[in-house]
C-alpha cells in the first residue's frame, strides 16, 4: 500500500497549475516572436490571467478520465472529446481535427497532411494532467502522454517531446535535482530523435559555460530547418531556464520567456515543473498575487458541462481521482497526513500494445480481451499498387485465444487473404501475434476509399469493425 501525503500533493499540484497560469500569462505578450526578448515581468494587468491552450486541453482530457476510467482511455476517446469540446483549427490541432472528421484514426490523425506541425507544441505543454495522475510512476505518465500526443502529433518530434516532460513532471513530485530530472525524461526517448539531441545541446552548453545568449542562439540555429513554434527548440529553451536559472523562479522563467518563440508555452512549463518540485510556498509570493487562482479558457466549447476554471478546483478534481487511477494499474494507495511511503510500480510494457511503431497506423479500440493496431506501408494508392498491412495485437486476459480479421474492401479490390487469423497466448501483454495481408488495388479507386476492418474472437462477447482510410 503506497501513502501519500495529502498536503504536499495538494501543494504540489496547486503549484503546479498555479505556475502554470503564471507562466502562460507572463509569456503570451511575446508568443511567435522569433527574437531574443529583454523582460522582468507581467506586461498584462493585475488579476487577469490569460487565456491559455495548454490548460484548456487538460480540463477536457481530465473529463475524459473522469467520464470513462483511466483504463478505458485510448487515443480514440481522446479524439472523440478532442472533435466534441475542443474548439481550434489551427496548426496541428486544425489538422487533426480534419483528419478526424474524415475518418483517419490515431496516430494517423497526428501524420496525415501534418509534416509541418507534427513536430511542434501542442502535445508537451499540455502534459501536467497525466503527471499528476501518476505522481512519481514516470513510466504510466509516458503511455498516456503517448496517446494524447499522437491525435495531433503521430509519431513525430511532438510526441517524443510530450512523452520527455510527461516523465520529468510525474518524477518531480519526488526528486528536486533538475539534472536527474532530465536523465529520467531522456530515458523515455529515442536516443538519436531530435528533441533529445537538442535538450542534450542545452545541456552541453551550459556545462562549458557558454553565455546565455550565446546558447539561445546555438539552440535555434540546431532546429532552424524545423521554423518556429517546434518542440525541439522550445523544449530546450525550458532546458535552459532551469539550467541558466540555477533553482531561481523568478529567473529561471524570465530566461525561457527571453528565449522568444512560443513564450507563453516554454514559461508555462517552467512554472508547473518548479511547482512540481517545491510547492507553492517555492512560487513567489508577488506573482501568486498577481494572477490570482481564475483559469481563463479560449480554447473549450461552450457545450463543455463543467465550467469550473480555477486553480483550485482543478487541484480537487484530480486529488479525487488519483487512488481510482492508480489502482487500475495495480498501485494500490491511500492518502495520509503522515510521512509518504511509496512502493515500485509493477512492470509496464509499452512498445509491446501501447506504441505503433510507424506513423502509417491506426490503433484498435479495446476490445476487453485484447489490444491491437494495424501499420500499413503507404497512404495513397493508384489502380493496381499493392498495399501491405501488418495486424499486430497482444492479449490483455490470461487465456489463450484466436482473433480473426475480416477485410471488407472497396469495389474492385482484392486481397491475398481477406481473413487473417492470430493468436495470443495465455501471458498477459507479454504474448503477441503479427500477421500481415496484401491488398491490390483494383481499377475504381474514389478519392477517399474505406477498408473496413472486422475483429472478432471466436466465444468472445465483444466485437468491432474498424475504418481504415486510404487515400486515391
Amino acid at each position: 500500500m503506497m501513502k501519500l501525503n495529502r498536503k504536499m500533493y495538494l501543494d504540489r499540484v496547486s503549484a503546479c497549475w498555479i505556475g502554470k497560469n503564471i507562466g502562460g500569462t507572463m509569456g503570451a505578450p511575446y508568443e511567435g516572436d522569433p527574437n531574443m526578448q529583454d523582460i522582468s515581468g507581467f506586461a498584462t494587468p493585475p488579476g487577469e490571467p490569460m487565456p491559455n491552450d495548454d490548460l484548456d486541453l487538460q480540463i477536457i482530457w481530465l473529463t475524459a478520465v473522469e467520464d470513462r476510467g483511466i483504463y478505458s482511455i485510448t487515443p480514440r476517446v481522446l479524439g472523440e472529446y478532442w472533435l466534441n469540446y475542443v474548439v481550434p483549427y489551427c496548426n496541428e490541432y486544425g489538422n487533426a481535427k480534419a483528419n478526424m472528421k474524415l475518418g483517419l484514426l490515431p496516430p494517423y490523425s497526428g501524420e496525415y497532411l501534418n509534416e509541418q506541425w507534427k513536430n511542434s507544441n501542442g502535445a508537451w505543454i499540455r502534459t501536467e494532467i497525466w503527471a499528476c495522475l501518476f505522481p512519481g510512476f514516470p513510466q504510466y505518465a509516458v503511455k498516456y502522454a503517448y496517446m494524447d500526443a499522437c491525435v495531433d502529433h503521430g509519431l513525430g518530434e511532438g510526441t517524443y517531446a510530450a512523452m520527455f516532460t510527461a516523465a520529468l513532471e510525474s518524477a518531480a513530485f519526488f526528486e528536486n535535482d533538475i539534472r536527474k530530472l532530465i536523465d529520467t525524461g531522456l530515458s523515455f526517448i529515442p536516443k538519436d530523435c531530435r528533441v533529445a539531441k537538442s535538450v542534450k545541446l542545452a545541456i552541453e552548453l551550459y556545462d562549458k559555460g557558454v553565455e546565455f545568449k550565446e546558447a539561445r542562439n546555438a539552440i535555434v540555429k540546431e532546429s532552424e530547418d524545423l521554423g518556429l513554434f517546434q518542440a525541439p527548440a522550445n523544449l530546450s529553451f525550458v532546458i535552459l531556464g532551469l539550467l541558466y536559472g540555477e533553482g531561481d523562479y523568478k529567473k529561471s522563467m524570465i530566461y525561457a520567456i527571453n528565449c522568444g518563440d512560443d513564450t507563453d508555452c516554454t514559461a508555462a512549463t517552467i512554472g508547473s515543473i518548479m511547482g512540481l518540485m517545491h510547492g507553492t510556498e517555492f512560487v513567489p509570493k508577488d506573482w501568486q498575487e498577481y494572477i490570482g487562482d481564475k483559469i481563463v479558457s479560449s480554447y473549450i466549447d461552450c457545450a463543455y458541462p463543467r465550467r469550473e476554471y480555477t486553480c483550485t478546483r482543478l487541484t480537487e478534481r484530480i486529488y479525487q481521482l488519483v487512488p481510482s487511477v492508480l489502482k487500475a494499474h495495480e498501485i494500490y494507495m491511500e492518502y495520509t497526513d503522515g510521512e509518504t511511503e511509496r512502493v515500485e510500480a509493477p512492470e509496464l510494457f509499452i512498445t509491446d500494445h501501447e506504441m505503433a511503431t510507424t506513423g502509417l497506423s491506426i490503433h484498435f479500440p479495446d476490445l476487453i480481451w485484447a489490444k491491437g493496431r494495424v501499420e500499413f506501408d503507404k497512404h495513397t494508392v493508384r489502380p493496381g499498387d499493392t498495399l501491405k498491412l501488418d495486424f499486430i495485437f497482444s492479449n490483455t486476459l490470461n487465456d489463450t485465444k484466436q482473433i480473426r480479421v475480416k477485410l471488407h474492401l472497396p469495389e474492385s479490390w482484392t486481397a491475398d487473404r481477406e481473413d487473417v487469423n492470430l493468436y495470443v497466448r495465455e501471458m498477459r501483454y507479454r504474448s503477441k501475434d503479427k500477421q500481415s495481408a496484401v491488398v491490390t488495388v483494383g481499377e475504381i479507386v474514389k478519392g477517399m476509399n474505406k477498408i473496413n476492418i472486422e475483429i472478432s474472437s471466436p466465444g468472445r462477447l465483444t466485437s468491432t469493425v474498424v475504418p481504415l482510410i486510404i487515400w486515391g
